[in-house]
């Protein structure tokens, strides 16, 4: 750059901040990108910011940054604006829908087989030298329910469906068919679709309205030989209440790559439950996800600069 006052400065503080400034640097050289990975730097450099990019949006600084305009989350879920979701309404908020459905589909169904067939019984029985065979129904005699039906949601419906499974699935507006759906029930119905599955995906985003979606009391509506997947947020389940269901035998197992609290407390039951299939919130990070990002923010950049409408809006104020 040159001694010109930069277009648009953007602060980078994420783990991958180094490559995000390459790559910026490279397609936007009037762009000035500052590297600012760790607290301290964001700290010093908040202030400078007409935009930020991070994964989870800094409300500890919130109050230094005075000019910023835009902030690009690289996930698909803002909840972390909720506590200043009503004092952010100057601020454009972009998030990177639409880059992880193929591999959250691709998580979700390796995680109905491996619940469908036991496969942690396989492996404690190869790990004791037990032959055991065992017959097991088609997946394509079962049913997968998707609590939240947006992109990723979608997709993993999609994909459900090409194994021959039947779909069911719940979002807020049912005026149109979703692809791949054979019975769509509306948000406030999700008690009518918790018995019709043997799987549950919960996909909806974090937010004050999804808070403690599944509890006890869901819990109870679904199938003792169902199981529950949570690739959305922590938030969604209540956790105390889930561990009893699994300890009881309410529901078959479930996996789970989202929790209240990250990373999962080591003392949790949920390690050691037979029937848990713990993941460290991976079900969205393929391997190109610096990538996949940039697209979508070198897109907003040059319609930043443009002085046109971003791509990928959210509204932090439903978190969606």
């Amino acid at each position: 750059m040159t001694g010109e006052s930069p277009a648009l400065t953007i602060v980078l503080n994420h783990p991958a901040a180094e490559s995000y400034a390459r790559l910026i640097g490279e397609r936007f050289p009037e762009v000035r990108a500052i590297v600012a990975p760790d607290p301290e730097r964001l700290e010093r450099w908040i202030g400078e910011a007409d935009a930020l990019l991070a994964f989870r949006f800094p409300v500890e600084v919130f109050d230094r940054a005075k000019k910023l305009r835009w902030f690009q989350c690289t996930a698909a879920g803002v909840d972390s604006m909720l506590p200043i979701r009503d004092r952010v309404g100057h601020i454009a908020v972009t998030n990177a829908r639409g880059i992880h459905g193929d591999i959250i589909a691709d998580f979700v169904m390796a995680g109905v087989t491996m619940l469908h067939w036991d496969f942690r019984r396989f492996l404690r029985e190869q790990a004791e030298r037990k032959w055991n065979p065992r017959y097991v129904a088609p997946l394509a005699e079962k049913t997968l329910g998707v609590i939240g039906l947006g992109s990723i949601g979608a997709t993993i419906a999609r994909r459900a469906k090409r194994t021959g499974m039947s779909v069911v699935g719940s979002k807020r507006d049912i005026s149109a068919p979703v692809e791949g759906v054979d019975h769509l029930f509306a948000a406030g119905s999700v008690d009518d679709l918790l018995p019709l599955c043997d799987f549950v995906v919960l996909a909806v985003p974090g937010t004050a309205d999804t808070t403690g979606l599944i509890g006890a009391a869901e819990i109870a509506r679904m199938r003792r030989d169902a199981f529950l997947i949570n690739i959305s947020r922590g938030s969604v389940v209540v956790e105390a209440e889930l561990i009893k269901a699994l300890q009881a035998g309410a529901i078959a197992g479930a996996m789970l790559d989202v929790f209240e609290q990250e990373p999962l407390p080591q003392d949790s039951p949920l390690w050691d439950m037979p029937n848990v299939i713990v993941t460290p919130h991976v079900a969205g990070s393929p391997t190109n996800y610096t990538e996949r990002v940039f697209s979508i923010l070198a897109d907003n950049i040059e319609r930043f600069l443009r002085g046109q409408a971003l791509k990928n809006v959210v509204d932090p104020g439903r978190g969606y």
